[in-house]
């Protein structure tokens, strides 16, 4: 369960990058359609960003992650 749980983690993490290339593409380009393009991949970074965060916390509370404190 671990390990699926760090695979999914590690899968929503490259979208969020995707997301982002998206939305850096769509702001070099210059025409006024991909304003609202880059609006929108910027609204799906953030989302799922604050989804990661309270996966983080859920994973942590249930034990699923663990710190690595020495």
């Amino acid at each position: 369960m671990t390990l699926l749980f760090k695979i999914f983690f590690a899968l929503v993490f490259l979208v969020v990058l995707i997301s982002l290339g998206f939305a850096l593409f769509f702001l070099t380009t210059d025409e006024e359609e991909n304003s609202k393009k880059m609006m929108t991949a910027l609204t799906v970074r953030i989302s799922l960003s604050v989804f990661l965060i309270i996966l983080l916390v859920i994973g942590y509370f249930t034990g699923l992650i663990q710190p690595n404190i020495h």
